[in-house]
């Protein structure tokens, strides 16, 4: 025995804690004696939260309010997680939805991959959650880079499971300025994005969170909880990644897979995007998509969902009420 001070615990803290001890022998024996299913159900991810297998075995993560509403399944943003759609998840689940936020791989709380950080694993890691999870007439909402996931799931899954789809503020059609593409922005552009993550990537995600937001413009008052809240999602994002996201959404041609989709489709944008310009997505996106709907809302950033959300769930709502 060594010289170190040894300190009682009051007995009754100590009945507690063995208490506490004995509890969860006893739990963990109950669930072992369970047969094999029973055991896995016992084990399970609460509603709140699960995981569903890619085809590569990377690991997905999902939120889950659970429940009998009609689903809607939200694809995020780049460099952010499903927990960037917190207000709508709170709003729509309070009216009676199944709401239900995927983490991107290499975000959030999915696993990471040093290769298959691309557009067509997305797509296809979307359909392991839906897939998993049985979903039926599903809504699908994607905001940025999670909109060119949407379009890229349909484009290879097509709409057996969705019933109506909102793209917000999406990286659809096509982002790079290329000879197919010619109003496209500049390589140079996304170039700087690069530069960005591979240099002090925590400063970098503060700094753009500013135009993300529009806490550049003078007339809007920075909002010091979401710049936190933008660098906190974009800090848990695996560096390689995010690096990868950057051609992944500017450099994948998603014209094709915006033509097949075939149900109710709603666009929203904000005309002072700063991040993804209306004038080279959602203004081009809207015609490729038969019967689809833009509506624009005048002065509102990028991350309106974030900056505005009681306005883009009354959107949201009535969109899936109609």
């Amino acid at each position: 025995m060594n010289n170190a001070t040894r300190t009682e615990l009051p007995n009754s803290r100590r009945q507690a804690l063995i208490g506490a001890a004995q509890a969860t022998a006893l739990a963990g024996a109950a669930v072992l004696a369970m047969p094999p299913q029973a055991q896995a159900a016992a084990q399970s991810p609460s509603p709140a939260g699960g995981s569903a297998s890619a085809r590569d075995g990377t690991r997905i993560f999902y939120r889950d309010s659970g429940g009998n509403g009609q689903p809607v399944v939200f694809s995020h943003g780049w460099p952010l997680s499903g927990a960037a759609w917190e207000a709508q998840l709170l709003f729509l689940g309070q009216q009676g939805y199944r709401v239900i936020a995927v983490d991107r791989r290499g975000h959030g709380e999915s696993g990471t991959t040093w290769d298959g950080n691309d557009m067509d694993h997305y797509g296809d890691d979307l359909a392991a959650v839906i897939d998993a999870l049985n979903l039926k007439r599903a809504v699908l909402i994607g905001h940025s880079t999670g909109g060119g996931e949407v379009a890229r799931y349909i484009g290879r899954h097509g709409t057996r499971r969705v019933a109506k789809v909102v793209l917000i503020a999406a990286v659809t059609p096509y982002m790079i300025k290329a000879d197919n593409n010619p109003t496209g922005a500049p390589k140079e552009v996304f170039d700087g994005l690069r530069a960005g993550v591979s240099g002090v990537r925590s400063q970098f995600y503060r700094d753009l969170a500013m135009p993300f937001f529009g806490f550049n413009r003078p007339a809007n008052k920075p909002v010091q909880g979401l710049i936190e809240d933008f660098y906190r999602m974009g800090m848990r994002s695996d560096i390689k990644a995010s690096f990868d996201c950057i051609k992944a959404f500017s450099e994948t041609d998603m014209r094709a897979d915006l033509a097949k989709i075939d149900v109710p489709t709603l666009l929203l944008h904000g005309d002072d995007d700063q991040i993804v310009p209306i004038g080279i997505s959602s203004q081009l996106a809207v015609k490729l998509i038969k019967g689809a709907t833009l509506k624009v809302h005048p002065g509102a950033p990028h991350g309106m969902a974030m900056t505005m959300p009681a306005t883009i769930n009354a959107d949201l709502l009535a969109f899936l009420r109609a």
